[in-house]
């Protein structure tokens, strides 16, 4: 396997790019980023037009196209997030709190842009994943 980067720093950049990777890449990751998230719904058009896989973190992106993603519960985080406060509300130093890491993620898959791209899913797949969007 061999990955390529893509560079992409503004709106107008996105059509070109993509294309450029027509018959040179066997799938894509998107990465988290503002911008791209913004043209989330763009970006997956473009590569199910190509039936190029996309993987990304966020359950958002798959909801707009993006074939599957699989990254941090955000919920799970917010829960965390909120113990925090009410410990320091409570009287912890937050220098006395251990930072953690996420320890809840979820695999999310879009059957339609799976079957766009003309992929099938073994059901052993679709049993270990945590949140399918028809």
């Amino acid at each position: 396997m061999q990955a390529s980067t893509v560079e992409i720093r503004g709106t107008e950049q996105i059509v070109p790019a993509i294309e450029a990777l027509k018959g040179q890449a066997d799938a894509l990751y998107i990465v988290t980023d503002p911008l791209l998230f913004t043209n989330r719904t763009k970006i997956n058009a473009l590569a199910v037009d190509m039936r190029l896989p996309t993987m990304c973190s966020y359950r958002e992106y798959v909801a707009s196209g993006c074939f599957m993603s699989y990254g941090p519960n955000f919920s799970d985080l917010f829960r965390h997030t909120a113990e925090h406060v009410d410990k320091i509300l409570h009287g912890s130093k937050p220098e006395d709190i251990p930072v953690e890491q996420p320890t809840k993620f979820d695999l999310v898959m879009n059957l339609k842009t799976a079957n766009a791209i003309g992929l099938s899913l073994s059901p052993t797949l679709l049993a270990r994943t945590d949140e399918v969007i028809e």
